[in-house]
């Protein structure tokens, strides 16, 4: 089974798509998650502010931690193994690490906000 592990800095919600001004990187994961997922890709997601027991009993997201601090977030594990760090993977990025095709067609339409 094709896994990603997201361990998100803290947020006010479990997809950070809330508040007064939403940040477009976390409406394009938030668009990666939902396109991996409907290509029977397992995704979970963990939020520092709501999840800290998970983060700790990940040994090498708290050993990330424990050395960096919260900076080093957020963390992308891709089959057990640290992906990526501090950022976001693209999702074209996060296929190629798990070895599959990015969707051509079926993309979640991304509402863009006025400027």
């Amino acid at each position: 089974m094709l896994r990603i592990e997201i361990y998100d800095p803290p947020m006010c919600c479990s997809s950070g798509l809330c508040g007064p001004s939403i940040d477009p990187v976390l409406v394009k994961v938030n668009d990666a998650v939902l396109m991996l997922k409907k290509q029977g890709v397992e995704v979970e997601r963990f939020n520092l502010a709501q999840q800290p027991k998970d983060f700790m009993a990940n040994k090498q997201v708290a050993d990330l931690l424990h050395k960096n601090g919260k900076k080093i977030l957020p963390i992308i594990i891709v089959n057990g193994e640290v992906f990526k760090t501090s950022e976001y993977p693209s999702y074209e990025d996060l296929c190629k690490a798990l070895g599959i095709e990015p969707l051509k067609t079926g993309k979640p339409i991304t509402l863009q906000m006025g400027q």
